[in-house]
């Protein structure tokens, strides 16, 4: 089992950045990649970005690519995402997840273990 827990979300200004952090505990060294994901109301989840565990290797949505950069510090078990030029449609509760598979990566199908999210709020 691996235990995901997400912090840092908050109320901001469009423009403004915010960092949200995902702290794995538990069986860390069978997680390939990690990946975050957001739900806006009314919405189904979608994939942002993900890295993979080892080599770094990262991958972002159209929608954020270019503003958000996705890091992972591997000796604290966490994965960042630092969230720049945030916009009102940036607005979702956002999810950390972990994978033990090595494709399709941007699906939430294949990512076995979950955070509780935390919420991310733009105005405009």
């Amino acid at each position: 089992q691996v235990h995901l827990v997400e912090s840092g979300g908050g109320l901001v200004q469009a423009g403004d950045s915010l960092r949200l952090s995902c702290a794995a505990s538990g069986r860390t060294f069978s997680i390939y990649a990690m990946g975050w994901f957001r739900q806006a109301p009314g919405k189904e989840r979608e994939f942002v970005s993900r890295i993979t565990w080892g080599g770094g290797s990262a991958f972002y949505a159209d929608s954020v690519r270019g503003r958000f950069t996705i890091s992972r510090d591997n000796a604290k078990n966490t994965v960042y995402l630092q969230m720049n030029s945030l916009k009102p449609e940036d607005t979702a509760v956002y999810y950390c997840a972990a994978t033990r598979d090595t494709v399709r990566l941007t699906s939430s199908s294949v990512y076995d273990y979950w955070g509780q999210g935390t919420q991310v709020t733009v105005s405009s």
